[in-house]
Order: structure tokens, then sequence, then C-alpha cells
């Protein structure tokens, strides 16, 4: 899974991935101070099974606070996206086919209006003029694909009378793209896929703009919440986009909490909405957590948003869950690890398809999964859910 950082130049997408990730990048406050992607690891929350049992776990990937499972996840951070990225403006080129590979998109908004559009600073800016701009430049960059082929490869899938699904999907698979998703969208707009060279422009396009929404789903950060209009615009966003999901958001709150937590100057677990202080503070430091507590944690949910918006990404976008290999009677590997292992599986999978995510021959030899909760044998067919722990038992 990869979850590419987007928006436009200087709305604090590297400090999001710097705070998520707690990875060495620059942060600027100039456009296109990220050329480059940067790749790191970011981490989903959920309870993990040890609390279910008592104990505490060794994670093998990712770690473990207080009953917390933190599981990773990829993070790309790319260069700042423009209107006319579609047509190479900016870093348009390189900034798209970055992203053709990412699974769902976090768009960081700067939502205190203290940016334009360009990432320079200015007041009273509207940040829904910068979700509608990205909105249109990913659809555009889509129906620019679909248009250089279509004529083509149209013509052809008709002559060759090939299965409309599986030939756009193999075509278009450097964008992720499965036969599922054109199925998806064939049906929700009634397409006529026996004719598909007779399809007029607007048709094209609203093929394209709903393969993206599908293939590269998105959640919006509203970053810089805690400035002064921030919570304003905020709720402004929200009526203007109701069918997206919006989340507050400081990155830059989250970034302090997570290094002062490094330095052990705090405990703090990510995505909580307080802390404890256990070392040594000077004033300024002092300071500026009380001002964290004050004007971040105190008013919103979502604590600092950083993880709240990665789960809404992995668990409500993406429809993830995340399953524990777990031994029925003990929780332990060959290591004497307890549940050393959590992976994230699409929602729907099976006991099978869980064992073959783990590895191929737990698949091929499969006779049954026994759940470590219920201690009650499974089938093949068996419907994973989320925090299940499984043993899976093979001939």
């Amino acid at each position: 899974m990869l979850i590419g950082l987007v928006g436009k130049p200087s709305c604090g997408k590297s400090t999001f991935f710097k705070a998520a990730t707690l990875a060495d990048v620059l942060i600027a406050a100039y456009p296109f101070a990220t050329i480059k992607p940067n790749h790191g690891v970011g981490y989903v929350k959920v309870d993990c099974l040890c609390k279910d049992f008592n104990t505490a776990c060794n994670p093998q990937k990712g770690y473990c606070i207080d009953g917390k499972r933190f599981v990773p996840v990829e993070l790309m951070d790319v260069a700042g996206l423009v209107e006319g990225a579609s047509e190479g403006k900016g870093m348009g080129n390189q900034f798209l086919d970055d992203l053709r590979q990412a699974d769902a998109f976090i768009h960081i908004v700067d939502i205190s209006g203290e940016t334009d559009s360009k990432g320079e600073p200015t007041k009273n800016y509207n940040p829904a003029d910068d979700v509608r701009m990205l909105e249109n430049e990913l659809n555009l960059w889509y129906i620019g694909i679909l248009k250089k082929v279509w004529r083509v490869f149209a013509r052809s899938l008709q002559v060759q009378k090939q299965d409309f699904a599986k030939a756009v999907a193999k075509q278009f698979s450097g964008l992720k793209v499965s036969e599922e998703d054109v199925k998806e969208v064939v049906r929700d707009l009634n397409c006529e896929v026996d004719n598909p060279s007779g399809w007029t422009d607007d048709q094209l396009k609203s093929f394209a703009i709903s393969l993206r929404r599908k293939t590269k789903p998105m959640v919006i950060a509203a970053n810089k919440v805690d400035l002064p209009a921030g919570k304003e615009n905020y709720e402004k966003l929200k009526k203007d986009f109701p069918d997206l999901i919006i989340i507050p958001c400081s990155a830059d709150s989250e970034l302090a909490l997570r290094e002062a937590a490094k330095a052990k100057l705090i405990k703090y677990v990510p995505g909580e909405r307080n802390f404890e202080i256990i070392g040594e503070l000077n004033p300024a430091q002092k300071e500026a957590l009380d001002k964290i507590q004050k004007n971040v944690l105190n008013n919103f949910t979502e604590g600092t948003g950083v993880q709240a918006i990665l789960n809404a990404v992995v668990f409500d976008l993406l429809k993830y869950i995340a399953v524990f290999p777990a031994g029925a009677n003990k929780l332990s590997d060959s290591k004497g690890n307890v549940l050393p292992d959590c992976f994230l599986i699409p929602d729907g999978s099976t006991a099978l398809d869980f064992a073959y995510y783990i590895h191929s021959d737990l698949g091929d030899k499969f006779i049954k999964a026994i759940n470590a909760k219920t201690k009650q044998a499974v089938g093949k067919d068996y419907k994973v859910k989320h925090r299940d722990g499984l043993e899976i038992i093979t001939r």
C-alpha cells in the first residue's frame, strides 16, 4: 500500500510527512522545496490483540504503546501541484508520474488561507479553491492518458472482441487500475461497452473522472487549523464538499509532540489528546507544549489530526482491516516473540486469503484456521474480521 501526499506548494506536505514518519526531510517556507519524492514509513493505529489477552507483545515491524499497535504503511511526499500541472506546468509531469503507483491520496490543504494558489504568503485566500484545483488537475491527468490512446485502443478492442474491463485494466495497469474498478465504473455510469469507439468526449471524460475517483481516492487534511482563520475555513470547507472526508489537522503540532517524545521530554501516543511530561523542559519548550495542548488537543477530537487522517485513509477510504497471526494456545512464534506480526488486508478477505497473504505455502496447504479469541475452527471461506487473531492449520 502506497499513500501519496499531494497539495499545492507550501501547504505543509513535508511537515505532515515528517510528523508521520520522523524522516529527515527539508521543510521550507518557499514553493517547490520538495523536488524528488520522499518515501517513508507512517503508521496506522489499532487496538492491539495483546489487550484481549492481558499480555505484552513484541512487534517485528511497527511498535506498540500501552496496547495501541502501530502498523507500518508507506508514505510518499511529492512536489507541489499548481494549476496547469496536467499540461506540465510547475513540477507537473514529474509530480503526476510519481503518483501513478499510489493507492490513495492525502490532500494537504492550508486551511488558514495564508498562502495563495502558488504557495506564496497572502491573506484571506479561499482553501476551497485548492480542493477544486487539485481535483480538476487529477481528473485532467486521467482524461489526457485515456484520450491519448482511446481511438486506437477502442477500435482494437472491438475488432478483437476483447473483454472491456480486462482490456482497460491491462492498458492502465500502470495506474493500479483493476478489472473490478472498471466494472464498478461501468455499472455506475451504465456505459455502453459494446461500442467504445462511438463514445463522445463527454462520455470519455465521465468515465475517466469516475475511474480516477475509484482508483485514486482522497482524504482532505485541513492543515494549519490552529491558525486564526483555520477553524472557520474548515467549517466552510465541510459545507462546500459534503461528500469528501475532511479532517482538521496541525502537522506542526504533531511534529513538535513526536520530536519531544523522541527526546524523552514527554510521553505521547500519536493520535491521543494529551501527553505526560517526563523530562526537564526549559521555559520555551513548556510554553510551546502548553500552546499545543490549549489550541489544538483541547479543541479537536482528532487531536493533531495526523494519526486520524492516516487511519481514515487505510480503514475508511481503502477499506482495509488489521489481522494478527496468533496461535490458539500460544501467542508467540518459534522465537518466543508474542504477536510479532499484524497485517493489513482488504475487508472481505477470507481465512484462505489471509493464509496466502502470509505465505503461499500456507495457502496451498491450508486445512482450516483457528480463531485465537474463540478457540473455534473456521473454514477457508470464513470472512476475516478487524482485529481477528488466526492460527493457520496446514496439512
